[in-house]
């Protein structure tokens, strides 16, 4: 069973990060300039929870709080879900599913080791399935 190590592997441990200082506003223009949904939040060399799209909707431009006033920290989801580097994906896939999430980092010991989306996980089973269907048909009719 593939893990969340084997979607690393494929896609590299690159996370986007940033500090718990910052201002939602310099999290919102990470976000938009590399074009992705969330950035881990770390505090003196220490994971400390997730910043993401829905923490801007949510706790910022719903709650009329002005971007550029507010610390990262102050709105961050903590705790938050994350997986090991050997926890398999169907595991996963059933955490991000049960608690409505996108973005699953992957940490032991407190150390950042990448991170993993429901799209890697939905790429990942679709190229499975494709290669099943590979192998199925070269079985019922015979290489050609």
């Amino acid at each position: 069973m593939p893990t969340a190590q084997f979607i690393l592997d494929k896609k590299g441990a690159e996370v986007a990060t940033i500090k718990c200082g910052d201002t939602a506003l310099d999290a919102a223009k990470v976000m938009n300039d590399r074009r992705i949904g969330a950035l881990v939040v770390i505090d003196a060399d220490k994971v400390v929870g997730i910043f993401t799209e829905r923490d801007i909707l949510c706790r910022v431009v719903a709650d009329e709080r002005s971007p550029g006033d507010i610390n990262v920290c102050d709105v961050m989801t903590s705790p938050m879900a994350c997986c090991r580097r050997d926890t398999n994906l169907t595991e996963c896939k059933t955490v991000m599913t049960s608690k409505r999430i996108r973005h699953l980092p992957v940490v032991e010991d407190g150390k950042l080791y990448g991170m993993i989306s429901s799209g890697d996980i939905l790429a990942s089973e679709s190229a499975e399935q494709q290669a099943t269907i590979e192998y199925l048909n070269e079985y019922l009719h015979g290489h050609r």
